[in-house]
């Protein structure tokens, strides 16, 4: 019994000492602009546009050694944290991206509007900043931008992550990113998906030691009253944001966090994926997206039709329509209509959105189906670069 409380007394002793490493990156509320979108008659734009787009963990410990960064909810269905890059700091929120590697913010020098409604990096103004020079450019959807490369430090809610090399963009043709409210992207996904074979922002916390396990977790709310609108956690998880168990999934390919779906069932029958394919856990796309023929039966197969840009469905029929559910690693899990459905309330009056989107990636990324916040909203993710595998269990409301 003396050797049994020993064993415990050290354990805690353990969490406790880790716990002096987590970080924990919160993402708070910010106002729905769908409809001030909608109003202007951008809403349609943004949707077909804005895509931004080995060693065994304790449960019991596992909410210890991360860092938490908060979160701010966009549209309800985007989120977004602050960094800070240079010295002295200079603030930026950022899209904390699983579906893209690479980190980019304005730069001064940026000549299109989208830039002149941001905040803007200054290298002139930072002691930090290293000049690299590398030209660079990414597209997401039908969004992209060009810029230049450069190093500095970066910190993320108090992790400082020395000589990362970053994007300051210097063109951001078109409206993709002229009405967002943040002002870059930070990628979290694989190396091999980083242009100019930049190394990632968590690569480097890892290389630098600056997280104590190599894990980040996500969490958003699906409350649009909480002031909390999310939580980004490096370096591990915490259990009091899910129910049950995690759900332990494979990465299939180690590019974006890609895994194996085993199939997709329309109240319990299988319908699509009958076979098993292939899908990514992407916390840059706002909903779930798949080969566009197999959407379109689905958004039949729920009643939604298609209103300007967006497939509408009647805000009375939820409690009647069918569930969703995606089979993965051999477990259930199920998307009810509320879940799945976007509701917003206008002058009195609701208007309900499909959650699912039609989207048809090419080879030798494609085909693949998209689990965007519509699906991480319900299922607490974490990414786990040690083991190479995705965590999933249900989310706490």
């Amino acid at each position: 019994m003396n050797h049994l409380l020993v064993l415990l007394l050290l354990l805690a002793m353990l969490c406790l000492s880790l716990a002096s490493g987590l970080k924990r990156v919160t993402l708070t509320r910010h106002r729905s602009l769908r409809k001030s979108l909608r109003d202007r008659g951008q809403l349609s734009h943004f949707w077909k546009t804005h895509r931004l787009d080995m060693v065994q963990y304790s449960q019991d410990c596992a909410a210890f050694t991360e860092t938490s960064e908060p979160l701010i909810n966009y549209l309800d269905m985007e989120y977004f944290g602050q960094i800070s890059i240079g010295t002295p700091p200079q603030n930026f929120t950022v899209v904390f991206d699983t579906g893209s590697s690479n980190l980019w913010v304005p730069s001064v020098y940026c000549v299109s509007k989208a830039c002149a409604e941001h905040a803007k990096f200054q290298p002139s103004q930072s002691s930090t900043y290293q000049a690299i020079g590398t030209p660079f450019s990414i597209q997401y959807g039908t969004g992209s931008l060009t810029g230049v490369i450069g190093s500095d430090q970066v910190v993320v809610e108090g992790l400082t992550v020395n000589n990362q090399q970053f994007a300051e963009s210097i063109s951001e043709p078109g409206k993709a990113f002229l009405d967002a409210p943040f002002d870059g992207v930070l990628g979290l996904a694989y190396p091999s998906l980083a242009v100019d074979g930049v190394t990632p922002v968590f690569d480097n916390m890892m290389a630098q030691n600056l997280v104590e396990l190599p894990i980040f977790s996500v969490y958003l709310s699906t409350n649009p009253e909480s002031s909390l609108g999310g939580e980004l956690l490096f370096g591990g998880f915490d259990p009091s944001r899910f129910m049950g168990t995690l759900n332990w999934v494979p990465v299939t390919q180690q590019g974006y966090w890609q895994i194996q779906l085993d199939n997709i069932q329309l109240a319990g029958t299988v319908a699509f994926c009958t076979n098993g394919c292939q899908a990514i856990v992407d916390t840059g796309t706002s909903l779930i997206t798949g080969p566009t023929k197999d959407v379109k039966v689905l958004q039949k197969y729920i009643g939604a039709t298609p209103v300007d840009g967006e497939y509408a469905v009647e805000c009375n029929n939820l409690n009647v329509m069918p569930d969703v559910t995606f089979t993965i690693n051999g477990l259930p899990y199920l998307l009810s209509a509320q879940a799945y459905t976007l509701v917003e309330n206008s002058d009195g009056m609701a208007f309900c959105t499909s959650g699912f989107q039609g989207l048809d990636i090419a080879p030798p990324y494609g085909p693949l189906w998209i689990l965007g916040d519509v699906f991480i909203r319900q299922f607490y993710s974490v990414f786990d670069r040690g083991n190479n595998r995705v965590g999933l269990a249900p989310a706490v409301p």
